[in-house]
Formats: structure tokens, C-alpha cells, sequence
């Protein structure tokens, strides 16, 4: 038995980041490996080393195991992590490592390749007392032949790769005239993506619930499970949000699916970190398959148990026995996930590449962000689209609900499309809310032409309303101070690709009655704010409240269960004043010290007058006013430092007598 000195990440992105952490607390040095188009990558500057294996294609470099087992060697790696998706559940490179004398961190390649054999799964689950889906798992793989196994099975039937998983080569068919189509085009993915073809067919679970159950084995037999996650919201049959522990599950449930999870385990001599995932419904639970390595969402169950799974792989790999039974697993609490990605919802998820020109990560109480790219990085088309993994832990279910609204309300990414929005509008959907939703969820609630709704007025008053209460005090609430004059507001905002003008005149003798136009129809609305960001708007008798965030360049709008994200689309008279805010006006361009401070508070300035000094890289930069107006408020100070960004005095529009 040998302490790991030295680990070779054979991946790339969040999980090389995240393996990398557990290596630096753990003092193991990391080597990072990387292609053309990951040079500069995060996992590249994490690692201690890094060694260039080929091209940007996957096929090229990270699927290349003769490239990755030179690396291992050439930097003395003794051990190699796999992560997760590309080569983690392939049997040939744990062999590779093997013949080179390299530490696995997984189980054996016998174990791989049977477990990664769905069909073979499914037997040795059904040997062992593990309840499987009705389906044909056989030889037969003529399209022909497994038409008719289909129509044995019953419709809705659900076709499977028997190799791989993330959901490529799968494909759900509601009738025997889709059949063929369908499980031709399975076929091609899971060649293409397993370099196998041959399909299982299953009968599709309805209204059922994803639930797996975490699993850790040692070399000496001993073995044990760390609860359930729920994983049913799902887009192409990728997870998307998932949670711990499953809100549908009960106590019988949770016990019988963690001892099946167990027993399958010890029964094919599993070890290391791995997960066996199933379907639950009214009638009981179904074995799926078993995932051979660490998943995306295993920091989930971190979060609950306190456990760092890598740590606990690195140190069964290395021939420990695990430092606890089954007794001694301390659950605590919830905790939630949702996968952020740089794609498209409203455009059939399609990925969006290009270069993250802003990146900020919500922090706050038991919010941790896996985190796999940085501000200014690219997204590339080589490889999945995934920026982030955004967890929340709460005392309670509602609890973690609500850390996870207000982090995914401060997550603020630009340059590229991202599923942000649909995130926050699960999170606030009625059926999330109560745990009550389903794999078809997605599909049925929020498929993407409902996604590309156009915004309604009620969502649109509530941007108004927040604006002009002032219910943020943020610099992005600063940065709309053009937009905000006395007892005026013209505010233009743009949702779903449809611009939307809205004005706004305070009636007189009145606070909080205003005369509001929404894309030409005008009605008196009365404002008021309530507690944590939320405005209330009444309008023709009615009343509703919204959650209201203000975004840098935008405003965000959650409402029953729909999340609005507006985009500030500046008019010609508002464009210059805007631009004096962000980014070149009163804000700082850069990290630097305040030389002088020309103005204060009730001061009259006209357009281009200095009002702020700034030093910054051993030159001096005047700040001018964007347009004629009155010093509302001073945000710096001489003597003082200013960040890039950092607003440093309000502006407000002087009211001019008619």
C-alpha cells in the first residue's frame, strides 16, 4: 500500500478543476493534459504540470489513450484519474494504465466492461434480486427483430445504446410506425459516440422519477452507499437540476434502493466511487444501469455528507479500506444543483460558443460553484458546452430552494447564450417547488417554444415599478440612473428578440401612482416594494408581485413560474448618458487611485466636464460627466482605491420648468 504522490487527470474542464482542489489539499501534485484548443483552459493553469497530447478533436487528444498513458509516463504520474464522459467508463485505458503500472482511480477493466454492457447490466441485476424495467436486452439486433421484441414490450417503449451513457443513443418511441427511424438514428449515435451499436429496448417508465444512489467500495470488500439523488429534470435525456435526497422518495423506499445499489456493488467486486441509477414510480423502483466512475453531480452528495469523494477514491485506489460503515454516514440537510451551459433553450438547446466576455459566480452561505472556465476563456465547439456546476445546501428542502433562487439570480454570464434563464424558471415552477415533477417535465411544461414566449405586460410593469422605486441599490442600479429623472421614466427593454418601450409620469399629488405606457397603451399602475426584491404592481384592479434583480446590462423578472431576463436596448437620447455609466462614463475603467474628487452632492455640471481623477497604470485618467445634470451622490473618495467597473458618483437628469 502507497500513498498517491503524483495524478495524472485524464480530463479536461470542471472536473480536472475539481480533482485538481482535492490534490492540492491532499498534497498530491496534479499533471493536467490538454489539446490545441485548451491552452489556455482553466484545468491547464490549475494543475501543478500540464502536458500537450494533440489536436482540438476529442478523437485527437482526450479520446487518445496511447498519448494520455506517454503523458502519465513522461511526468512520473503513478496514478491517473479518469473524471467523468470520455474515456471514464472505457475498459482499454484502465488496461493501458495497467500494462504501464499506472494506478487506476476506478474499478477493474472486467468490472468496466460489464457494468458499461447494458445488457449484460441488466442480467446481473436481474440475477441479483435488483428489479429491471420489462425490455429485451438479447442478441438480435435486426431492426426487424427488435421491432417485434417492441411490440411484445408494449409502447412507449425507450431505446438504449448498451454501451455509454449521457444519454446518447437513446431515443423514447410512442408507436411501432416511429420505430424504425428511431432506432436507426440511436444506432448511428451510440457507433459514433461508443463505437458500438448494439441497442437494448425497455419500457419506457411514464410519469416515473431518475433516482440514483451513490455507492463507494473498497479493495477489502467493504461497501456502502451515501443516499439517493433525484435527477429528473432532464433535457434529451441529460440531467439538468438535480437534488439530495429525492423529494419523492420515503424512508422504505430510500433503504431498498440503497441495499440494491449495495448488493449489485459487492456482487461484481466494484471499487472506487460509482453509481447505480434508477427509475421510480407508484408501483416501485427499476434498475437502469451503473455508471463506473464519479458523476457530474457528486457534489451533491458531498454537500450532504461532508465526504469529499475524490479524496475517498484517491485513497481506496491506493488500497484503504474505507474510514467508515454504513452506520456511521452522517446525512444533513438538502442540497440542490442546476448545471449552467453555454446553450440555447428557446433554440432546441443548441450550444452557443464564442468568448465569455463577463463571468460573475454568485457567492453566499452554503453556495459553492464547480466551476470549469473563467472570464475571457472560449467556449469551444470541440467539446460540451457545461461553464459550471451551481450548488446550494440548506438546513431544509425550502431552504436550499431559496439560496439557489438568489445564487442563480446573482450569476451573471455574458458573450455567450446560456440556460440561465430557463434554470431560474424551473426553480421557480410551481412543480419543482413541490418536488412533484417528473422526467417528461421539460418536454411538457417548458419545451422550447414556450421557453420563447413573449414577455407580458405584467412581468414588463415590474421591471418599471422596481426601476422607479429604487428597490436596488446595486452599481447595476446606478448604472440605469440615466434612465430615472424626477417624477419621469423612459425605460426601453428588449425580451425574446421584441423591444418594448415603456414610459412613466408620476401622477400628480401622488407617491406611488404613476401614468405608465407599455408599447403605446397607457393605464395608471401604483408601485410598492416588498421585502427581499420583490415589487408589488396593481393595474386595472388587479394586483401581482414579482421577484426583481438588477443584472448588468439587464433587469431579471421571476414570476409565478416564468423568469423574464431583460436587456437594456438604450435609445438614441438615453444611449449617451448611458454610456457615461458603463463602461467608460462614472465608472472606473480600470483598478486605480482616486487623485481628485472635482465635485459633490446638489453641484450643476454640463456634458463632458471633469468630475473624477483617476491614476491608474502611472497615468492619470479624467473621468467626465456623460450629460448636463445635478450630483446626486459621491461613491469614492481622494485617497482611495476604485476597481475596474466600480461606479463613482450618481448622476441624475435636472428637471427643467415648462
Amino acid at each position: 500500500m502507497s500513498k498517491i504522490k503524483r495524478l495524472l487527470i485524464a480530463n479536461r474542464g470542471e472536473i480536472a478543476v475539481r480533482i485538481a482542489r482535492t490534490c492540492r489539499a491532499t498534497g498530491v501534485a496534479s499533471v493536467a493534459v490538454y489539446s490545441d484548443a485548451d491552452r489556455r483552459a482553466l484545468h491547464v493553469l490549475e494543475c501543478d504540470h500540464a502536458v500537450h497530447i494533440g489536436g482540438s478533436p476529442a478523437a485527437e487528444s482526450y479520446l487518445n489513450i496511447e498519448a494520455i498513458i506517454k503523458a502519465a509516463k513522461e511526468l512520473e504520474a503513478d496514478a491517473l484519474h479518469p473524471g467523468y464522459g470520455l474515456l471514464s467508463e472505457n475498459p482499454a485505458l484502465a488496461e493501458a494504465c495497467e500494462a504501464a503500472g499506472i494506478i487506476f482511480v476506478g474499478p477493474t477493466p472486467d468490472v468496466i466492461r460489464k457494468m458499461g454492457d447494458k445488457a449484460e447490466a441488466r442480467r446481473i441485476a436481474n440475477e441479483h434480486n435488483v428489479p429491471t424495467v420489462p425490455g429485451y436486452d438479447g442478441e438480435h439486433q435486426d431492426f426487424k427483430k427488435l421491432a417485434g421484441h417492441a411490440r411484445k414490450i408494449g409502447y412507449p417503449v425507450m431505446i438504449k445504446a448498451a454501451a455509454g451513457g449521457g444519454g446518447r443513443g437513446m431515443r423514447l418511441v410512442e408507436s411501432a410506425r416511429e420505430f424504425r427511424e428511431a432506432a436507426e438514428g440511436a444506432r448511428r449515435e451510440a457507433e459514433r459516440a461508443f463505437g458500438n451499436g448494439n441497442l437494448i429496448l425497455e419500457k419506457a417508465i411514464v410519469g416515473g422519477r431518475h433516482i440514483e444512489v451513490q455507492v463507494l467500495a473498497d479493495s477489502h470488500g467493504n461497501v456502502v452507499h451515501l443516499g439517493e439523488r433525484d435527477c429528473s429534470v432532464q433535457r434529451r435525456h441529460q440531467k439538468v437540476i438535480e437534488e439530495t435526497p429525492s423529494p419523492f422518495a420515503d424512508d422504505v423506499l430510500r433503504e431498498e434502493m440503497g441495499q440494491a445499489a449495495v448488493r449489485l456493488a459487492r456482487a461484481v467486486g466494484y471499487t472506487s466511487a460509482g453509481t447505480v441509477e434508477f427509475m421510480a414510480d407508484e408501483d416501485g423502483f427499476y434498475f437502469l444501469e451503473m455508471n463506473t466512475r464519479l458523476q457530474v453531480e457528486h457534489g451533491l452528495t458531498e454537500l450532504r455528507t461532508g465526504l469529499d469523494l475524490v479524496e475517498l477514491q484517491l485513497k481506496i485506489a491506493a488500497g484503504e479500506r474505507l474510514p467508515f460503515s454504513q452506520q456511521q454516514v452522517q446525512f444533513n440537510g438538502h442540497a440542490i444543483e442546476c448545471r449552467v451551459y453555454a446553450e440555447d433553450p428557446q433554440n432546441n438547446y443548441l450550444p452557443s460558443p464564442g468568448t465569455i466576455t463577463t463571468l460573475v459566480l454568485p457567492e453566499g452561505e452554503s453556495v459553492r460553484n464547480d466551476v470549469g472556465t473563467y472570464e475571457g476563456d472560449q467556449i469551444s465547439t470541440y467539446y460540451d458546452p457545461m461553464i459550471s456546476k451551481l450548488l446550494t445546501r440548506g438546513h431544509s428542502r425550502a431552504e436550499a430552494l431559496e439560496r439557489m433562487e438568489d445564487a442563480l439570480a446573482d450569476y451573471q454570464v455574458e458573450g455567450v447564450k446560456t440556460n440561465l434563464s430557463l434554470l431560474r424558471t424551473v426553480i421557480a415552477h410551481p412543480a419543482f417547488r413541490t418536488g412533484s415533477v417528473t422526467t417528461e417535465f421539460l418536454d411538457s411544461e417548458l419545451p422550447p417554444e414556450a421557453l420563447a414566449d413573449q414577455a407580458t405586460d405584467a412581468p414588463l410593469l415590474s421591471a418599471l415599478g422596481f426601476l422607479i422605486l429604487g428597490g436596488d441599490r446595486s452599481d447595476a442600479w446606478r448604472a440605469a440612473g440615466p434612465l430615472r429623472t424626477a417624477g419621469r421614466t423612459h425605460l426601453d427593454l428588449e425580451h425574446a428578440g421584441r423591444l418594448h418601450v415603456l414610459t412613466g409620469r408620476r401622477m400628480a399629488g401622488t407617491r406611488d401612482k404613476w401614468m405608465v405606457t407599455v408599447d403605446g397603451k397607457k393605464r395608471p399602475v401604483q408601485f410598492a416594494l416588498a421585502p427581499h426584491g420583490r415589487v408589488i404592481v396593481e393595474n386595472n384592479g388587479q394586483t401581482h408581485t414579482a421577484r426583481v434583480a438588477m443584472r448588468r446590462g439587464g433587469i431579471q423578472v421571476v414570476m409565478h413560474d416564468r423568469a423574464y431576463d431583460f436587456v437594456w436596448s438604450f435609445g438614441e437620447q438615453q444611449r449617451g448618458a448611458a454610456e457615461g455609466f458603463r463602461p467608460q462614463g462614472l465608472t472606473a475603467p480600470m483598478n486605480g487611485l482616486v487623485l481628485k474628487v472635482l465635485v459633490k452632492p446638489g453641484d450643476h455640471v454640463v456634458a463632458h466636464q471633469t468630475v473624477v481623477v483617476i491614476e491608474a497604470m502611472k497615468m492619470e485618467h479624467s473621468i467626465e460627466a456623460p450629460h448636463e445634470g445635478v450630483v446626486k451622490e459621491v461613491l469614492c473618495k481622494e485617497g482611495g482605491r476604485v476597481t475596474s467597473g466600480q461606479v463613482l458618483l450618481e448622476l441624475e437628469h435636472e428637471e427643467k420648468p415648462t
